[in-house]
């Protein structure tokens, strides 16, 4: 049912908790495993991004980090490193993959309604051109 799907991860708690439930649906449905990161550039005038995510090596090693996660219990994945604001990257990325599901955690973040709506997670709820499971 799932044959591509795609796992946003950052270097977020919520992220590295998603990747069970990640592992359990690829490997039941024997899907192929996308992971994407994204280096966060900022607008001019906007807040600089945490540095973990501002910076290309620090990516390259989250990537790894989770490669090697998965690989140790069995799965093959594919990792893909962009640039750009990530809830939109993120949804290119899926619409270049012909993702079937996007799986990602959620911070928690924007429970006031301002918030919400610049959260990633609900940007990416609103933009994704496939089902999106948000793993609280």
């Amino acid at each position: 049912m799932f044959k591509t799907v795609l796992f946003p991860i950052d270097q977020s708690r919520e992220s590295r908790q998603a990747a069970d439930t990640v592992a359990e649906l690829v490997k039941f449905h024997h899907s192929r495993l996308v992971i994407v990161s994204v280096v966060e550039t900022p607008e001019p005038g906007e807040e600089v991004p945490s540095a973990e995510m501002a910076s290309p090596e620090a990516i390259a090693e989250l990537l790894k980090t989770a490669r090697n996660l998965f690989s140790d219990q069995g799965i093959n994945t594919e990792l893909i490193e962009r640039e750009g604001k990530p809830a939109f990257t993120i949804c290119d990325v899926a619409d270049e993959l012909d993702a079937d599901l996007i799986i990602m955690g959620c911070r928690g973040l924007g429970l006031t309604e301002e918030g919400a709506a610049d959260s990633v997670t609900n940007r990416v709820i609103n933009l994704a051109p496939c089902p999106v499971l948000i793993v609280p």
